[in-house]
């Protein structure tokens, strides 16, 4: 199956099944029903993206895994993935949008998130991630319905230019968290320090209990999304 032969009937069918099964379905699904070596897992190794990561390890550990280095993750994001990778063996695929931080500020200059926060984006995360689009036909996400108000009506199978995959859109933080200490699943350390959405260091701070878990992405500002998931 690809984007331009789902119909409209089938992917409502298929969202239905999937409202009352459990995510490895719809990742069963995605490597089932995409060509063969069009699909890829998109992940920067948070909690629910290890979710997918875990069972993708289990059903088909040959799915690339596309991780976009924006050069400002922190250490510890950094030194998770790579023991991710070796814990699963999986195929991660790194996308950054330059060599290193010290090319990209000789060209952009210093902290251009504060002079311009969606360039910043723009250049960092969304013109690696259409890097790693390129030739996909569909691609698995870690994103829930409970993360933020504009993810609140999320499909587990959304329909555009490609085929995406939302394995555990229903599942809400303690689902998650519950199916990591289960599985013993790893996860970034910086989560026991109050860190429970993770981004951009400089861009990142930890949370309290009683704050949303991405109320420390972007604080102090409106935004909600850094444009990744505008790609379809």
């Amino acid at each position: 199956m690809t984007a331009a032969t789902a119909g409209i009937e089938d992917v409502r069918r298929i969202n239905e099944r999937f409202e009352e099964g459990h995510p490895s379905d719809a990742i069963r699904w995605a490597v089932e029903n995409v060509t063969p070596g069009r699909l890829i897992v998109a992940s920067s190794f948070g909690p629910t993206g290890m979710v997918n990561l875990h069972l993708l390890a289990e059903i088909a550990p040959e799915v690339p895994v596309a991780f976009v280095d924006t050069l400002y993750h922190f250490p510890e994001t950094l030194e998770h993935a790579e023991r991710v990778k070796a814990h699963y063996g999986l195929d991660v695929r790194v996308y950054r949008p330059m060599a290193s931080r010290a090319a990209f500020e000789e060209q952009y200059g210093e902290e251009l998130w504060e002079r311009d926060l969606d360039l910043f984006h723009r250049l960092t995360r969304v013109e690696p991630m259409k890097r790693a689009l390129r030739g996909v036909e569909g691609w698995i996400t870690g994103r829930r319905r409970d993360q933020s108000d504009s993810r609140a009506e999320l499909a587990h199978v959304e329909i555009g230019d490609r085929i995406k995959v939302n394995p555990v859109a229903s599942w809400s933080a303690d689902e998650v968290w519950s199916f990591i200490r289960a599985n013993d699943v790893p996860y970034n350390p910086l989560h026991d320090l109050g860190y429970q959405s993770l981004g951009d260091q400089p861009l990142t701070t930890p949370v309290s209990e009683e704050e949303h878990e991405r109320a420390g992405r972007w604080r102090g500002t409106e935004r909600l999304e850094c444009g990744i998931h505008g790609l379809t």
